[in-house]
């Protein structure tokens, strides 16, 4: 009894057109993609992990980027820590973690195929001069959220934005 009524249960929520978050997201219009950041940039493994988990693209390394089909350049990335306010003796009580990025996809004769985005997502943290060691690992979580949150928004533009076809652009012109 109980078995049926979750198959009944499963039909239902995948009958109205429910995916968990980040399923069915990730499928994106090529079939190679090269990631042109170093192999240890926490964009990069991250990217890589999000890509490979959808299995729709292939990642190629350097020595076969010419030949991929998209190639994901980084633009900008900007990260800052400013005060975000002081308390009555001038001592910091918040500060606002700011991450600026900015990126574009192009071909392998660099035409643009997805033209350059930026995205900004900002957090606040509130500081205790008696707890320094706990907010200083509460501010690298956050760090790490912020860029957790990043990749998942980079993955639903490239799979949500059509990519421009620059042969035909190079026609009508």
């Amino acid at each position: 009894m109980r078995f049926l009524l979750a198959l009944i249960l499963a039909a239902a929520l995948t009958g109205c057109g429910f995916h968990l978050r980040g399923v069915g997201s990730g499928n994106l219009p090529y079939k190679t993609m090269y990631i042109a950041l170093p192999e240890t940039a926490e964009v990069n493994i991250w990217l890589q992990r999000y890509i490979k988990a959808s299995g729709s693209t292939t990642i190629v390394d350097e020595n076969d980027a010419k030949e991929a089909d998209a190639i994901f350049q980084q633009l900008g990335d900007s990260r800052q820590k400013t005060i975000l306010s002081v308390n009555a003796q001038g001592r910091v009580r918040e500060y606002r973690l700011q991450l600026d990025y900015r990126f574009r996809v192009v071909n392998q004769k660099g035409q643009v195929l997805v033209p350059p985005n930026e995205i900004n997502l900002t957090r606040d943290i509130t500081f205790d001069d008696s707890n320094v060691l706990a907010k200083d690992l509460e501010e690298g979580l956050l760090w790490r959220d912020m860029n957790n949150d990043l990749v998942n928004q980079i993955m639903r533009r490239l799979s949500i934005i059509k990519p421009k076809n620059p042969d035909l652009e190079d026609d009508e012109e």
